[in-house]
């Protein structure tokens, strides 16, 4: 069962060690996913994932895999004239399908993608449904901007306030809530967006439509996370959320950027995740930025290009004015995290909460076991014409610091080094390996803790600060390096110490140990984060001349390259 398990994600080309440059390293996924030590994240339902592990061959399986080749064959049918180019591109189809599908192995959505690829090739079509979903949009915008919808929109029930608010904050309230529940009522009117019949509705059509009623655990939760209340007695909540919205299907996604730039006007940051390109009738970054109506929808967001955002690029961008922020999640399936790119899985870490569209996202976040390290709301249609909200909070034993725990953190230690300086106490900062060496992290900071210790007592008048003292149980690497960056560019440093190899062996001596055969030789230019904090204390010593730089000669610092996504060590070393 165990290499049936890793084959599973080897051939569905999951597996960071044997497809590094697609599958995202376990550190990413734990930005999105919780787990337990040594369970594994996969991207499919419970049901999907026992009826492959199983190895029996399922009905619920080949009718999934049967659903796949449909869609592709009508594909073909649908963009290929010629007859004969038809029928050859059917066969390949065919060919490919069964060979990707005779151990059971494949995920449906990964079939889908690997046979998609295979007409995107040969037709040399770069979007098959891309007239379709330009029309879609058109067609909402239409309806959005008539009169009649204007006013459906605007019109107000006396029952609607039966009981009237007795405050002006208590009415805002109400209306943020009557305007919202309406937009959320109409996500689901697929006829806006289908076909052209929405174009001949009545107000009391749209009315009929705005009056759906919303089910599901999710609704009070949701509004309560947007910080509007269904009651005036509700105690105030959550303005000023960063939000993550993934987008869904062309036209559908006209009737969520209503929702958006409302809850922009709120007060709302939110970041809209598109398809990296096209997928049937779902909406794609390329749309967004190509496609007119959506264009125009979009003329007030940031569009984040770059697939590999720091975490401090990443919080610097989102604190430029704007309220809405456009991405790509990296991938052109349906929603499949171990697939998705770094900025991505950083975002999904730093929001408030996330926001899913549709039966397929909802499948993905919900029919699992798994839970998250946010809070997730899906937004569907239900049966008998109502909408289901539903919620799944994030697992109970996340930790998360948010960049202000971060800096506040930071400013406590500044606050202690402006103390000692007031007191004519010489600030040193020693910088050491942490987390270089795989699977070293304890030892890494004992040797740092007794070496430090030694020098506090061999130097009067000093405040020595320990970076391994303050490390907190959830931080990951992007968090400490965030929250010395600060620490470290106050100016307030006098020495800053490097860790030598004489350091360890004076460590280890200390211990009355030899030094392991991993730490010969090693000292702060083995490690990635003090190559980072090297080119800090360079740039630091321009704005600040009377800082020492003590350690390692400066240009031996230049080997070591990038954090791999959530590690402490550089990402060649994985």
């Amino acid at each position: 069962m165990d290499a049936w398990f890793n084959s599973f994600y080897i051939e569905n080309h999951l597996d960071h060690f044997t497809h590094p440059d697609q599958a995202a390293t376990p550190e990413q996924i734990r930005f999105m996913v919780y787990t337990n030590e040594d369970e594994r994240y996969y991207p499919c339902s419970d049901n999907m994932f026992t009826a492959i592990m199983s190895r029996d061959r399922s009905d619920f399986i080949q009718k999934k895999y049967n659903e796949v080749l449909q869609r592709i064959l009508e594909l073909v049918d649908l963009q290929i004239e010629d007859q004969k180019e038809q029928d050859y591109l059917e066969a390949l189809i065919k060919i490919k399908y069964s060979h990707e599908t005779r151990d059971e192995i494949m995920i449906p959505s990964r079939l889908e993608k690997r046979l998609l690829r295979i007409f995107l090739n040969h037709t040399q079509i770069e979007d098959p449904y891309l007239f379709e979903k330009a029309m879609r949009n058109k067609r909402v915008r239409q309806s959005f901007n008539s009169e009649t919808f204007q006013k459906a929109l605007n019109h107000v029930e006396c029952s609607e306030f039966a009981k009237s608010p007795t405050t002006i904050t208590a009415i805002k309230e109400h209306v943020e809530h009557l305007e919202l529940k309406r937009l959320i009522a109409i996500s689901v009117e697929n006829s806006l967006w289908e076909s052209d019949e929405s174009l001949k509705y009545t107000k009391k059509d749209y009315l009929t439509a705005f009056n759906r009623p919303l089910t599901g655990n999710g609704v009070d939760s949701l509004f309560q996370f947007l910080g509007i209340q269904s009651k005036e007695t509700a105690p105030e909540a959550g303005r000023g959320k960063k939000i993550l919205w993934l987008a869904n299907e062309s036209g559908e996604v006209m009737v969520d950027l209503a929702i958006v730039h409302y809850l922009a006007k709120l007060g709302h940051k939110i970041i809209i995740a598109f398809k990296e390109g096209p997928l049937f009738k779902k909406v794609d970054f390329i749309n967004a930025q190509e496609d007119e109506v959506l264009r125009r929808e979009l003329e007030r967001a940031l569009f984040i290009q770059e697939k590999n955002l720091t975490k401090n690029e990443l919080l610097k961008t989102l604190r430029r004015d704007y309220n809405i922020f456009v991405i790509s999640d990296g991938t052109r399936e349906n929603l499949n995290l171990l697939l998705t790119s770094t900025t991505f899985g950083r975002i999904f870490k730093e929001v408030d909460g996330v926001i899913s569209r549709g039966h397929e996202q909802k499948r993905r976040f919900f029919d699992t076991h798994f839970q998250f390290t946010q809070d997730i709301f899906n937004i569907s249609e239900a049966p008998r014409g109502s909408v289901a909200i539903s919620y799944k909070p994030k697992h109970p034993s996340v930790i998360k610091f948010s960049h202000k725990d971060l800096e506040k953190k930071a400013q406590t230690i500044i606050d202690q080094m402006e103390t000692a300086r007031k007191k004519g106490v010489t600030v040193v900062f020693y910088s050491g390996i942490i987390g270089s060496i795989p699977g070293k992290i304890d030892m890494a900071k004992k040797i740092m803790t007794v070496f430090v210790d030694f020098l506090k007592k061999q130097s009067a008048m000093t405040f020595i600060i320990n970076p391994s003292e303050y490390f907190e149980p959830g931080m990951d690497a992007d968090d400490l390096m965030y929250m010395w960056e600060i620490v470290q560019r106050s100016g307030l440093i006098d020495i800053w110490r490097f860790q030598t190899y004489d350091d360890i062996a004076q460590a280890f001596q200390i211990m009355n140990k030899k030094v392991p055969p991993e730490w010969v030789g090693k000292d702060a230019t083995f490690s990635t984060g003090c190559t980072k904090e090297m080119r800090i204390a360079l740039n630091v010593q321009k704005r600040h001349p009377e800082m020492q730089i003590i350690g390692p000669a400066t240009e031996k610092f230049m080997r070591r390259d990038e954090y791999g996504v959530g590690k402490m060590y550089d990402k060649r070393l994985s």
